[in-house]
C-alpha cells in the first residue's frame, strides 16, 4: 500500500502564499511514489483546485457539514466540496472536537456524508494528556473509532483514520515511534474486527510529524502515512516528509 501524506493547512494561507507553496510542491512531487493531498481552508478550494489540476496532488477539505443542505449558515456541504473536486475531507479533528463541541456521533455522521458523496473522510481520533496519564488512551481512541464504525459499518474500509494524540498537536511534542505504533496497532485490530478489508485502510499519524521525525514514524508497520500540520506550510519540510514516505 502506498503511503498517504496529507497536509492540513489549518487556518493559514493567502492567495499569494498558496500559489508559491503549491508550485513548490508540484515541482517536488512530480515523481512521487506516494499519495499526497493538501487540505486547505474552504475559501481557497477553487484556487488550489486550479493549481493542482492534472497533477499527482489531491485536494482536501478541513471539515464538512453533517447536513446535506438548508439553513446552516457558514456550513459547507459535501455536494459543495464535490463541485471543487475535493477527494478527502478531515472530520473530527481534535480542534473541532475541542473548540466546536463535535461529539463522536457528529463525527460519525460527517464521515457518513462524505462517503455518500464519494469523498474519503480522514477520521481523526486521539487522547488528551490527562487521558494518556490516566491510562485511558486505548479506551478513548477505540470509543471514537467505534462510533464511526457503528454508523458506517459496511463502508468502513473506505475511510482513512488519523491518530493524533491531542497532547502532541502543535506542541512540538511527538509520540515516540513505539508509542504511536502501539496505538496504530490497536486501531488496526479494531478495523479488522469490523471489516475483512481493513488492511486497505490508511492509518495516519498526526501529532507534530515533521521533517526530522517522519522517517522513524513512517517505518513503523502500522503507520501508513501522516496528517501534517505546521510542516505542511513549508514546502521543503513537507517534501522531506513525502520523500521519507517513499
Amino acid at each position: 500500500m502506498k503511503k498517504l501524506i496529507a497536509g492540513n493547512w489549518k487556518m493559514n494561507g493567502s492567495i499569494a502564499s498558496n500559489a508559491v507553496l503549491v508550485q513548490s510542491l508540484l515541482e517536488g512531487t512530480a515523481a512521487s511514489q506516494c499519495l499526497v493531498t493538501v487540505c486547505v481552508p474552504a475559501p481557497y478550494l477553487a484556487q488550489v483546485q486550479a493549481l493542482v489540476a492534472g497533477s499527482g496532488i489531491d485536494l482536501g477539505a478541513q471539515d464538512v457539514s453533517q447536513h446535506e443542505s438548508g439553513a446552516y449558515t457558514g456550513e459547507v456541504s459535501c455536494a459543495m466540496l464535490r463541485d471543487f473536486g475535493v477527494r478527502y475531507a478531515i472530520v473530527g479533528h481534535s480542534e473541532r472536537r475541542q473548540y466546536h463541541g463535535e461529539t463522536d456521533a457528529v463525527v460519525a455522521e460527517k464521515a457518513q456524508r462524505a462517503l455518500a458523496a464519494g469523498i474519503t473522510p480522514i477520521v481523526c481520533v486521539g487522547e488528551t494528556l490527562a487521558e494518556r496519564e490516566a491510562g485511558r488512551t486505548e479506551e478513548v481512541v477505540k470509543r471514537q473509532l467505534a462510533a464511526v464504525i457503528h454508523t458506517n459499518g459496511h463502508c468502513i474500509s473506505e475511510i482513512v483514520v488519523a491518530y493524533e494524540p491531542v497532547w502532541a498537536i502543535g506542541t512540538g511534542k511527538t509520540a515516540s515511534p513505539e508509542q504511536a505504533q502501539q496505538v496504530h496497532a490497536v486501531l488496526r485490530a479494531q478495523l479488522r474486527a469490523a471489516s475483512a478489508q481493513a488492511d486497505r485502510v490508511h492509518i495516519l499519524y498526526g501529532g507534530s510529524m515533521n521533517a526530522a521525525n517522519a522517517a522513524q514514524l513512517l517505518s513503523q508497520p502500522d503507520i501508513d502515512g501522516g496528517l501534517v500540520g505546521g510542516a505542511a506550510l513549508k514546502a521543503v519540510d513537507f517534501l522531506t516528509i513525502i520523500a521519507a514516505a517513499q
